[in-house]
């Protein structure tokens, strides 16, 4: 009985070494996926902002900024895209700290810590990147039927005519529709581009919660 009862405790220390063990590889691996992810946001966020910046530079001819200059928002929106820049730009650094952060922590609590930031930080960036592109939209909608001499002799005739009311709520619906099918495309595409690496991250962090229970 003696010799069994030593058999049990043998048996169920080497138990515990397995599990310490597993969970030790288990949290490497978490760790090694997290930070890979969070290496990817970085990536893809500058990648982004390249292609949005270059975008830009193809079709901001002179033929653009004698427009928005007619508009009378030229500097509005030089204001815009500049303090556009500045966040972005705010926003890869975050990233990037991030990810500095992500690869060198060795405690399960602090990982899962940073992977909520991140993910805070992300959904940020991505309503931000909704907020600007709305923003713009209205901003040019506006103006244009301020400024464009099309618009203004339409909405002249409407006046006339009597049909005023009606002109402006068929105009506001018409606007309506509109920004939300540009926001709902990029919507799309922000939770495509964002959305399957967030999902990856969110995983990660139940698993290390599973282990830190």
């Amino acid at each position: 009985m003696e010799e069994l009862e030593v058999l049990k405790k043998a048996w169920k220390k080497e138990e515990r070494s397995f599990d310490q063990v597993s969970e030790k590889d288990i949290l490497g691996m978490l760790h090694q996926k997290s930070s890979s992810i969070v290496k990817w946001i970085l990536i893809i966020s500058i990648v982004e902002f390249a292609f949005w910046n270059v975008i830009s530079f193809v079709f901001s001819d002179d033929q653009y900024q004698a427009k928005l200059k007619a508009y009378g928002i030229e500097d509005v929106m030089l204001v815009v895209n500049v303090i556009n820049y500045i966040v972005v730009v705010g926003f890869i650094y975050v990233f990037y700290k991030n990810y500095k952060s992500i690869s060198t922590l060795d405690s399960t609590s602090k990982l899962m810590q940073s992977i909520v930031s991140t993910r805070r930080t992300v959904q940020n960036y991505i309503w931000y990147n909704l907020f600007i592109i709305t923003l713009t939209i209205v901003i040019s909608i506006v103006m244009m039927f301020s400024h464009n001499p099309e618009m203004i002799s339409l909405m002249n005739k409407q006046v006339a005519e009597g049909h005023e009311s009606v002109f402006i709520c068929f105009c506001v619906v018409i606007s309506l529709v509109f920004i939300a099918a540009i926001i709902g495309l990029f919507w799309l595409f922000y939770k495509l581009l964002y959305g399957i690496l967030l999902k990856k991250l969110f995983a990660n962090y139940k698993e290390l919660k599973k282990i830190e229970l």
